[in-house]
């Protein structure tokens, strides 16, 4: 039955269009597209791998300037730390030297007192006692002697304020000299050019109404 409604030629139309691809038609709209490029991102975002170009050849730096003086830094880093170890030498040597200056002093008083308890021993006292305390004084001025310390006892000498500390000055005596030392209240220690302790003392003047 069907084949009797069939049109004539019919079976030759249907049969060619049964045959033929029917084309593909992109219905995408510029939405989509946008979907499309956000969904590659969040891709890369999440560790996706993109294989890039490979780079060409590196290419050596310019120079943008003279090439610097190495040597002349060289030279100067050395003198620099030349510089430093002298500074740490001295401060070293500095520090050792007030620390041993510091005990000398120390020593310098023991000996006053020792001194002095000799010089106020009663004449009756027991030798075995005067004699075991000049000793211990003499331990001590044979110790300060290997150090280098030496007694500053300058009376009659011209007045120094490099090793004197002037207490009182006096119109000068008969025969001495103003500006000499005429009275040594506290003798004094030095070692070798320096003052380890000043001596004090009692300074001559000219006296009042003298030429000058």
């Amino acid at each position: 039955m069907d084949e009797a409604n069939r049109a004539p030629g019919g079976s030759r139309t249907d049969d060619a269009a049964a045959g033929r691809e029917t084309p593909v038609v992109d219905h995408a709209t510029p939405a989509d597209e946008i979907e499309e490029a956000a969904a590659v991102n969040r891709w890369e975002d999440q560790g996706g791998i993109v294989e890039e170009p490979p780079a060409g050849p590196a290419t050596a730096p310019t120079p943008s300037g003279p090439e610097p003086d190495y040597k002349d830094r060289w030279l100067r880093a050395e003198a620099e730390l030349q510089n430093f170890r002298r500074r740490a030498s001295r401060d070293w040597e500095e520090g050792r030297r007030l620390a041993e200056e510091g005990v000398l002093i120390e020593m310098v008083a023991v000996l006053d007192d020792l001194e002095r308890a000799l010089a106020a021993a009663p004449s009756g006292a027991a030798s075995s006692w005067t004699e075991g305390v000049a000793l211990v004084a003499q331990r001590i001025r044979d110790v300060l002697a290997r150090q280098g310390v030496t007694v500053e006892d300058p009376l009659g000498l011209p007045f120094d304020p490099v090793f004197h500390e002037a207490l009182l000055e006096l119109d000068a005596p008969q025969g001495a000299a103003p500006g000499t030392v005429v009275q040594v209240v506290q003798k004094g220690y030095r070692r070798g050019g320096r003052a380890l302790r000043a001596a004090r003392v009692v300074v001559a003047r000219a006296p009042a109404g003298s030429a000058a």
